[in-house]
């Protein structure tokens, strides 16, 4: 008998990182921050500070929070700034209106962006020693 398995990595994957998942009916009003990476799928309002991992936002995902993280993938709604020290990944579905700073980015046709967009030089390339 098959039983369905939600979350399970799958054995080809090569990374094995944690993640925390705010699921579709949880609201969280407030701070949020730690040390691994972070799926969001319901509501936060307040800030979030993973400044070494990635933050997903899920398409039932809607944030009112300023995002500071490595990497940033926008599937949802946010609503406040962001800052990927990495990558800034805004697919079709996301709607974003806040100002973003970032070394990299992509933007796929059809996703919703109103701000200002401020690309960052990589640290430690091209500077004088």
């Amino acid at each position: 008998m098959d039983v369905p398995q939600a979350n399970v990595p799958q054995s080809g994957n090569s990374e094995s990182r944690e993640r925390a998942t705010i699921g579709k009916s949880v609201v969280i009003k407030g701070e949020v921050s730690g040390s691994e990476d972070l799926y969001i799928d319901g509501k936060v309002e307040g800030s979030i500070d993973l400044r070494n991992h990635s933050v997903t936002v899920g398409p039932s995902g809607n944030v009112k929070a300023g995002i500071t993280a490595k990497s940033i993938m926008i599937q949802g709604k946010v609503d406040g700034s962001l800052t990927a020290s990495d990558r800034l990944d805004l697919r079709k579905s996301a709607v974003v209106t806040g100002d973003v700073t970032t070394q990299r980015i992509a933007i796929e046709e059809g996703a919703f962006l109103k701000g200002k967009v401020d690309i960052q030089k990589e640290m430690g390339k091209g500077a004088a020693s």
